[in-house]
């Protein structure tokens, strides 16, 4: 397998998080964001999402040499930042293998196993019993 980096136009890859899906497409370019046709920091209001989200690009210092394209489905607000972050990192590591070591010690390429738990019968929720009352 051969690296191309000099060659390559655009790399893809896919995050998820809990429900949440992201299609991530990294192109080089000016540091221009898109989350589903409007830019990051409109998507995202609050500021932790928008930090998450772009946080492998500024653990790499490499926020103004790509512009990122997602789409992203699914979950809420949190779930979608963290999937788009879990996929921008993987793309960042099809587009250049070396961006590995830091991506991984940031945590950004492990995927967080956590899931909604599964409703039991006789239970509200989960685990929320009924409510008991003595009289």
């Amino acid at each position: 397998m051969t690296n191309k980096t000099d060659t390559q136009t655009m790399q893809r890859a896919l995050g998820r998080r809990k429900e949440a899906a992201a299609r991530v497409r990294l192109i080089p370019g000016t540091g221009v964001i898109t989350v589903n046709n409007r830019d990051y920091s409109k998507y995202f209001p609050t500021a932790i999402g928008r930090q998450t989200a772009v946080s492998p690009l500024t653990a790499l210092g490499k926020e103004k040499e790509y512009d990122v394209s997602v789409r992203v489905v699914g979950g809420g607000m949190r779930g979608q930042a963290d999937a788009v972050r879990h996929g921008i990192a993987r793309a960042l590591v099809l587009w250049n293998p070396e961006f590995r070591a830091v991506l991984k010690a940031h945590g950004f390429l492990t995927r967080d196993p956590r899931e909604k738990e599964r409703k039991k019968f006789g239970k509200y929720k989960a685990r929320r019993g009924h409510q008991w009352r003595k009289r």
